[in-house]
Order: structure tokens, then C-alpha cells, then sequence
């Protein structure tokens, strides 16, 4: 065998034929790798010159930098004072609130006693009406409330004491004319009996500065006079919570602050 060449020596003290390919794969990587680098960079001064119209349009301060978390999100601009509406829609919602919590204590009162068909509470568009009919507070004719409605009227008073409003006790009666030396007329008659609840319901609680009697007669019945039932359901005392008075004390309460 021959000795190797001089030019065969040559060849294999240099790098090998794949080196060539390896070194532009290197240097395509690279330049690859600074195109992304270029990019995010040109990103990032593009973020920073619309964070800086941002702070100027709504005021420093209100965009998070970039690379937190709450860059991600826009945080809102704080508002100035509301708006008298907004006040407005606020105390509506308070006192929706209060009076819905009302009817919820009263109803459960009514469930637990069983005294559906005695006691019952509506929600109207002028407040709370607790109404009793007068077979379970008074004998006929009467103003002298019965045991069994000391009872009931001690715990309608636990309830009606947790909530500080002013409360009006309405008395009414049928259409029938009283007279009687005691009571000549059913004014008498209806004042009568709703000055006995106030003063029950005050003995067991209720602030007597929240609390006033009114006597109604016969003129605001709630069925027909024309049938011993629709005379019963009209003869009842009525507990009444007006939203006016709800919104006068909460108006109070924001003004004493």
C-alpha cells in the first residue's frame, strides 16, 4: 500500500463536511432569534406610547405598567360624586330592602302562629299593611281586646320593634251605625279600638314617638257591606309602615352623618 497524500493529510486534519451545514443552521437560529427580539422590542415601545395617551386622556396613574397582572386588565377611573339620580336609586333600593324585611318577619310570625285568615301582610306601592281582623283582637261591638289576641300583639310588637319607623294604627269597621253612649258613632268605635293596640303594643316595646292612632269608620272598606263576611273582612285594625316615613329616616340618618 501506497503512503497516504499530502493533500489527503490535509483534508483530514480540517473539520469535517457537516460543520458547514451545523454553522449555517447556527446562523440562521441566530438571526432568527434577534428578529423576535426586534419585534417584542418594538412592541413593547408601541404599549408604552399607548399607555402614555391613555394616562393622558384619563389621568395618571389609572393603567397598570406592563409585565403585572393588572396589566391585563383595564382598572376603572375612579367617578366623582354620584349623581343626584344615583342617590335617588340608592335610597329606593334601602327601602325596598327594609320593607321586604318587614313582610319576611311578619309572614313568618303568620306561618308559625298559624294565623292565616286573621293576620295578614301586603307589600303596596305606598308601604306595609299588617292587617287583623277585629274577630281576633275584640269581642263584637267591643273595644276590650281578647286574651287571645294579648298574645298575638305581643309578638307583632317584637317584630314591628326591630325595624324604628314610624308606624300609623288604622281602625275600621263596617258600615253598620254604632250607638252607644260609650261609642254614639263608628268614629268613636274605630279610634277606640286602634288606641288599644297602640297601647298594648307600646306596653310591649314599640316607641311610643313612632307610633300614632287614626279612626277610619266604615268609609274605607276593603269588601262588600253587603254580606256578613264582606262586613267581617271590612271590621279589622290595620299596622302600616309608609315608605315616605322609611325615606324621611334614612334622609335623617345621612344628614346626622
Amino acid at each position: 500500500m501506497s503512503p497516504p497524500s499530502e493533500e489527503a493529510e490535509e483534508c483530514a486534519a480540517g473539520a469535517p463536511a457537516w460543520m458547514a451545514t451545523f454553522a449555517d443552521m447556527v446562523t440562521l437560529l441566530m438571526c432568527f432569534f434577534v428578529l423576535l427580539f426586534a419585534i417584542s422590542t418594538t412592541q413593547q415601545e408601541t404599549y408604552k406610547e399607548l399607555v402614555q395617551s391613555l394616562r393622558s386622556a384619563l389621568g395618571a396613574e389609572t393603567i397598570p405598567e406592563a409585565g403585572t397582572r393588572e396589566g391585563l386588565q383595564m382598572n376603572p377611573v375612579p367617578s366623582e360624586e354620584p349623581t343626584e339620580t344615583q342617590q335617588i336609586d340608592e335610597l329606593g333600593g334601602l327601602i325596598q330592602k327594609e320593607m321586604d324585611e318587614i313582610v319576611s318577619e311578619v309572614r313568618e310570625l303568620v306561618m308559625f302562629n298559624k294565623l292565616g285568615g286573621m293576620v295578614s301582610v301586603t307589600q303596596t306601592e305606598t308601604g306595609v299593611v299588617i292587617t287583623m281582623t277585629d274577630m281576633l283582637l275584640f269581642r263584637k261591638g267591643g273595644v276590650r281586646l281578647a286574651p287571645k289576641a294579648l298574645d298575638i300583639l305581643e309578638k307583632v310588637a317584637f317584630v314591628l320593634a326591630k325595624f324604628a319607623y314610624h308606624i300609623k294604627i288604622r281602625g275600621h269597621t263596617d258600615n253598620i251605625p254604632m250607638r252607644s253612649v260609650m261609642f254614639p258613632s263608628n268614629w268613636e268605635l274605630s279610634s277606640a279600638r286602634a288606641g288599644a293596640v297602640v297601647r298594648l303594643i307600646v306596653k310591649y316595646g314599640v316607641d311610643p314617638n313612632l307610633v300614632s292612632a287614626e279612626g277610619y269608620a266604615g268609609y274605607h272598606p276593603v269588601a262588600t257591606n253587603d254580606t256578613e263576611e264582606g262586613r267581617s273582612q271590612n271590621r279589622r285594625v290595620e299596622i302600616i309602615y309608609e315608605r315616605d316615613s322609611i325615606a324621611r329616616q334614612f334622609a335623617d340618618m345621612k344628614i346626622s352623618k
